[in-house]
């Protein structure tokens, strides 16, 4: 009997993993759906290309701004909830897509897909509360590196429907995984109760909201509106001072959306600001490659290759990612999760560096897409682990929101960064303007620095993580459906045994 319940609790954690796992893969589609559109957006809207490129910013802005404050409504409300929730507005905002040919309704459906990437942070902290210690590390590193895999897969295939069928069927397939996945959720997933106290931060949300836009709103568009630009200046000085009084409200609040003290704590500061580096280092390559892939051999640097090729020489970059996250669990269970996240630091650095002398040759984007995903891989795996490390049970979905945060906004400064490099390092191809040889081996510096930024901060981490909240502070678990209740067997905090 011990045997069989024991079989079963296996069998049903393994469901839990793969369908979290499953459901960030499909939120991180949303990132790379659109791309193959891009150029003919315009036209498929009836709009300018500068209006077009809002179906990305939107996307971005809702996904920054919502993904802290659903990770506190998880904390406070039950994270399942609001998991359901959040995939509930992608699926919402997918069909308003596949609806209309309107630049309006699409930016609005857009900003909807956005809001569902709080499913990988809220996920992330299921795993903590529902998965055995066990097997928590290698959960969380697929979980984690779920955003890369589903970027990395998603562009081949968003370029070969976008190629053979109409546009509007990509987000009738967004659409239909969304709802398959809530289903998933909602059989396989168990309900946890609320682990946070007190009420939700009205005046917290919409400061962080407000001062997030005025933030990441210049850094998406300054390269269109002018970097010095009254638009430009004005919001860059709007987001310090709105941040700042936000920061002053959240230190007095009794019940703060984010608590800025458990947040100054050295491991949880050191890595968010890790993690900004490391997206930085990351989204370098998902903007170099692809074009470095497409540009025509004529320029003497370009490789040729299709939309929908050039998706497949990076698509196994995906795969290498979600390869690299079990044994990213064992190093951070032998050496400690720090040790795991300054290796990932430094294999990237590695890839950007090979990428110099390879940068000509499809197999050597497809070894330096590899190597750096490897990184990546290795270094999302860590991240979760340190967070949950330093902060307490009742704000895991908030601090692992943050944490999304934290990578977003390096990705956004990645895109403004590189995206400036790139269209000011130019040669001419004819009529054409397009980047230079210059123009992305400096980017592919720029990314390698990112990581090495990453690496130096990443040795500012304490070298033994402060001890995981008692085993009593976890929270039960209610049944799964159609079952009476019970506890899921063996459940302690992590670290501990």
């Amino acid at each position: 009997m011990c045997k069989h319940r024991s079989t079963t609790s296996t069998t049903r954690g393994s469901a839990v993993i793969g369908v979290l796992a499953a459901a960030g893969i499909t939120v991180s589609l949303m990132q790379t759906l659109v791309v193959p559109l891009l150029p003919d957006l315009p036209r498929l809207l009836h709009t300018t290309a500068g209006n077009a490129s809002w179906t990305i910013t939107a996307t971005l802005l809702a996904g920054a701004v919502a993904t802290p404050v659903i990770g506190r409504l998880g904390d406070l409300y039950g994270k399942r909830r609001l998991l359901l929730v959040s995939i509930a507005l992608l699926v919402l905002g997918s069909v308003i897509c596949a609806l209309t040919d309107s630049l309006t309704a699409m930016v609005v459906g857009r900003a909807l897909q956005g809001m569902g990437m709080s499913v990988v942070p809220l996920g992330i902290s299921l795993m903590r509360d529902i998965v055995p210690p066990e097997r928590l590390g290698g959960a969380l590193g697929l979980m984690s590196s779920s955003l890369g895999v589903g970027a990395a897969l998603g562009l081949p295939a968003a370029a070969l429907i976008a190629q053979h069928a109409d546009w509007h069927v990509l987000f009738w397939g967004a659409a239909g995984l969304g709802m398959v996945m809530a289903l998933l959720v909602l059989f396989l997933v168990p309900g946890t109760p609320a682990t946070a106290a007190g009420g939700f931060d009205l005046v917290g949300a919409l400061g962080v909201g407000t001062g997030l836009v005025c933030l990441l709103l210049p850094v998406s568009k300054g390269a269109d509106w002018g970097w010095s630009s009254p638009t430009t200046l004005g919001l860059f000085a709007a987001a310090i001072v709105v941040l700042l009084a936000w920061g002053w409200w959240e230190l007095r609040t009794p019940a703060p959306l984010v608590d800025l003290r458990t947040t100054a704590k050295r491991q949880v500061l050191m890595t968010n600001l890790a993690s900004v580096a490391v997206g930085f280092a990351m989204y370098a390559m998902s903007l170099i490659a692809p074009q470095l892939l497409a540009l025509p051999k004529e320029t003497g640097y370009g490789l040729g290759q299709s939309m929908m090729a050039a998706g497949l020489w990076m698509a196994p970059s995906g795969l290498v990612m979600m390869a690299v996250s079990p044994y990213a669990a064992k190093l951070s269970a032998a050496r400690g999760p720090k040790t795991s996240l300054l290796l990932g630091a430094l294999a990237i650095a590695a890839g950007y560096a090979l990428a110099l002398p390879l940068m000509g040759h499809l197999w050597g984007v497809l070894v330096v897409s590899s190597v750096v995903s490897a990184g990546i891989g290795l270094a999302y795996a860590a991240v979760p682990m340190l967070i949950m490390g330093a902060v307490p049970v009742d704000e895991t979905a908030a601090a692992n929101g943050l944490n999304s945060l934290m990578r977003s906004i390096g990705t956004s400064a990645s895109s403004a960064v590189v995206g400036v490099v790139l269209a000011h390092m130019t040669t001419r191809m004819g009529s054409v303007t397009v980047p230079s040889q210059a123009g992305f081996r400096t980017g592919f510096v720029l990314g390698g620095a990112g990581a090495v930024l990453a690496a130096l901060v990443t040795l500012c981490l304490p070298g033994r993580p402060p001890h995981s909240p008692p085993a009593s502070r976890r929270p039960s678990l209610r049944s799964w459906p159609f079952e009476r209740p019970r506890r899921w067997p063996h459940v302690s905090s992590p670290g501990r045994t």
